[in-house]
């Protein structure tokens, strides 16, 4: 038997072996864990979310990323996938090619799969919290009509709002109102006709 000696991945190394793999990979503190693939209906909403973020931010700061784009969180020496964030630092408003890494959200959106919602609701959001630009956090259930908003609440601490079909999902950090359908459109989930 042969013993191999275990290091954990700086994150340069973690950044050079990310550029030229075939599969994503986040990195949590020198740990790197492959990314499963997301089902059609994750890809449906996240689709929905980035067009209706795209199109309401059209023409200002702020600029909308999804699903390759990676947010490296420093403190908690972790980079992330999210599945569409938006970020209005001045950094981002001319991006080229080689640019890769967000480091100051507004806005992060996760749509929960069976396989991720444990790590979206904890390390997630525990890392997410400590990046100071970031105001909305948000969670989009894919089984059910279901939309989770932590909201930054100054220096009070967060608030968390669960919403059901027929609230609407207002997030303030970009001034945006919609609704379930439009988040839910074509994912194949039937909601409850409105009341």
């Amino acid at each position: 038997m042969k013993a191999e000696l275990y290091r954990p991945l700086d994150e340069a190394e973690y950044l050079r072996l990310e550029a030229c793999s075939p599969v994503r990979h986040e990195y949590v503190a020198g740990q790197i864990y492959a990314m499963t693939g997301a089902s059609l209906r994750h890809n449906i909403i996240a689709g929905n979310v980035y067009t209706l973020l795209r199109h309401h931010l059209r023409g200002s700061p702020c600029r909308t990323f999804m699903a390759d784009a990676k947010l490296r969180v420093a403190k908690q020496q972790s980079i992330y996938y999210p599945d569409v964030m938006v970020t209005c630092h001045p950094q981002h408003q001319q991006v080229g090619s080689e640019d890769f890494l967000v480091e100051s959200p507004r806005l992060v959106v996760e749509v929960l799969s069976e396989s991720t919602a444990g790590t979206d609701r904890r390390e997630k959001l525990m890392a997410y919290r400590t990046l100071p630009s970031l105001q909305e956090y948000v969670l989009i259930a894919q089984d059910e009509a279901l939309i989770e908003i932590y909201r930054r609440e100054g220096d009070i601490g967060w608030q968390r709002i669960t919403l059901t079909p027929g609230d609407p999902v207002a997030w303030s950090s970009v001034e945006l109102t919609t609704d379930f359908a439009t988040i839910y459109e074509e994912s194949g989930l039937a909601l409850p006709p409105p009341a």
